[in-house]
């Protein structure tokens, strides 16, 4: 199939790649000369025109945004949409918020046009491993489609699947997501534990290989620390702040709206967020209610040795 990729970046290059290894045609867009010109190196046809990108696309015309969430989707849909004719097809593979989604479905579905959302991960390390894809649509679209899905997936029957109507992608890759915040901070609190357990002299490098292989607690994210630990078991050279791409705070917002308790991804969402107040302003009050506290007691129970 061909079609164009609009977005660059790490994973749009990397899916436009294996794309095109697996003999589909891709024609990349980006705004700056020097994201194109990498494109280029890799061998990906690219271009910063979106009329050059948009005008080499055989009907019906197949565009996929690889672009950030929120008002960077709005214009980059309002900017194609007249390049486009009735029956084309647009794939949100982003992180939108699924009710931006679910606007946008149909907005677009009133001007003739097909839209689709396609949860992704993968990370960088998509290309050679594949893509893990949540699509949202209609049924016919996403069998129209069926061998894009396929290629970008590890496999044609693994790791890819229709979740639902528009909006649906969005909505699992959201709580996919919020679970991801929960999992690495038990990570986190863990190796944690272990490395202030000086008695022991842990090796944490080596107990995150030991659970690599028959631990139920293996897991990609387990594969990260291991490599992470490899080069720097003091992880002196990080800086202790995480940020977050908005969709935990989604996850928890509409597990609020739903009624649903969700404390795990609630407390690791509020964990990131300290993590970037390096001069707590509550820490600091903390301490004030603390200290006087502590000094009102001392008095008193001076007072009271003293009578």
């Amino acid at each position: 199939m061909h079609l164009a990729m609009l977005g660059l970046g790490r994973m749009g290059a990397n899916m436009a790649l294996r794309l095109q290894q697996a003999g589909h045609s891709v024609t990349g867009y980006s705004r700056t000369d020097t994201t194109v010109e990498k494109a280029r190196e890799k061998g990906l046809t690219a271009d910063t025109s979106l009329d050059t990108v948009i005008g080499a696309l055989p009907e019906p015309r197949i565009v996929w945004l690889m672009v950030p969430e929120g008002a960077p989707v709005d214009k980059t849909i309002a900017a194609i949409k007249p390049m486009l004719a009735s029956g084309d097809i647009i794939i949100d593979g982003g992180n939108s918020w699924y009710r931006d989604t679910l606007r946008r479905a149909d907005e677009l579905k009133a001007e003739g046009f097909r839209y689709l959302d396609c949860g992704t991960s993968g990370g960088i390390w998509g290309l050679d491993e594949g893509y893990s894809l949540m699509v949202g649509g209609d049924p016919e679209d996403v069998e129209y489609l069926r061998p894009i899905f396929e290629t970008l997936a590890p496999a044609a029957d693994k790791g890819w699947g229709h979740m639902g109507p528009a909006g649906s992608g969005h909505f699992v890759k959201m709580v996919h997501n919020g679970i991801e915040y929960g999992m690495m901070q038990a990570y986190a609190e863990g190796f944690a534990i272990m490395q202030r357990k000086d008695e022991f002299g842990l090796d944490l490098h080596d107990i995150s290989r030991v659970w690599q292989h028959g631990s139920v607690v293996r897991s990609w994210l387990l594969d990260l620390i291991e490599t992470a630990l490899s080069e720097d078991t003091d992880l002196a050279e990080i800086a202790p702040f995480v940020p977050d791409s908005g969709e935990g705070r989604w996850t928890v917002q509409e597990a609020i709206d739903l009624d649903q308790p969700a404390p795990v991804i609630t407390l690791s969402l509020i964990q990131r967020l300290r993590s970037r107040d390096e001069e707590s302003f509550a820490d600091r009050m903390l301490s004030v209610m603390r200290n006087q506290f502590g000094g009102h007691e001392v008095k008193r129970q001076e007072g009271a040795d003293a009578d």
